[in-house]
């Protein structure tokens, strides 16, 4: 039997990072799953070293040769390879050359994408929305609130929802999972907060499907019942571990296929990123928002 296509996955959310080697037509990990605290403060350089750290480790433990590349989901926008905003991380990360350090580094190909984008890809392939057509909403729950958009199966790079000013501040202040912790809600209070977000996004976008991701998602039972909406909203069937399967994914076929006009999740041929930067080439938090 051949081997399986493989791909390092790495997720860097504002409390936590989050690794593994992933089966990339599984859509499953095919080693440890790896978590470290984001250092304090976030600086490119200090992510990087953690980072660094959990790559070596997962090469180590599962004999990864040097072909296998590095995707990273991380929580900005990113264009042409640097964010260029940062959400819940250092401001230093803006424009940083984050790819080329971590492949001198690395030796190995890397690939940096929007971390709700490459959990979207992940859901919409291999998730609850696997097949789903029309307008699809990713919302990743979290120390923010990250998001992605599908049209049809195809990605639409760079949403940033949790940004949308909502009563004079960003909406993810009240409505990111954090938020419900740090301000010691009950669930019917914070899906209070959280379904005004909701029909905010869904004045603008009239969406067919909303998917609700992240580590909260787990507890979808207690506050989705509560919502108002009028598209279906579902929690996410990887949970906070579709962040590293769709950074795996987008690397792999980054890397193989090149860049297209569009991100499709539709099949496992597409090209997973519009966003992100690959050269080939010859490393404890809040349990609610980031477990």
């Amino acid at each position: 039997m051949a081997e399986p296509r493989r791909a390092i996955g790495v997720d860097v959310g504002g409390s936590g990072i989050k690794a593994a080697v992933v089966d990339i037509d599984a859509g499953a990990f095919s080693s440890e799953r790896l978590r470290v605290p984001t250092p304090k403060p976030s600086t490119p350089e200090a992510v990087a070293a953690s980072i660094g750290r959990l790559v070596r480790r997962l090469v180590k433990a599962s004999e990864v040769d040097a072909t296998v590349p590095v995707g990273i989901g991380l929580p900005g926008v990113v264009l042409d390879g640097v964010l260029k905003t940062a959400a819940n991380i250092d401001p230093s990360w803006v424009d940083f050359p984050i790819t080329e350090r971590l492949e001198k580094s690395l030796k190995r190909p890397v690939t940096i994408a929007n971390d709700a984008d490459v959990a979207g890809i992940a859901e919409m392939r291999f998730g609850v929305g696997k097949g789903r057509g029309g307008v699809v909403i990713m919302l990743t729950l979290g120390t923010g609130v990250g998001s992605a958009i599908f049209i049809d199966g195809m990605l639409v790079p760079n949403a940033e929802f949790g940004q949308m000013e909502i009563r004079g501040r960003p909406a993810e202040r009240r409505s990111a999972s954090v938020a419900r912790t740090r301000r010691g809600l009950s669930w019917k209070a914070w899906a209070s907060d959280l379904d005004e977000h909701l029909h905010r996004i869904d004045d603008l976008i009239w969406p067919d499907l909303i998917i609700l991701g992240g580590g909260v998602s787990k507890n979808g039972p207690k506050f989705i019942p509560r919502l108002t909406m009028r598209p279906e909203v579902v929690p996410a069937q990887l949970r906070n571990d579709a962040g590293i399967i769709g950074a795996a994914v987008v690397a792999y076929e980054r890397l193989t296929l090149g860049t297209p006009a569009a991100a499709s999740t539709r099949a496992t041929s597409a090209v997973a990123a519009t966003t992100a930067s690959a050269t080939p080439a010859a490393a404890p938090a809040d349990a609610t928002t980031e477990p």
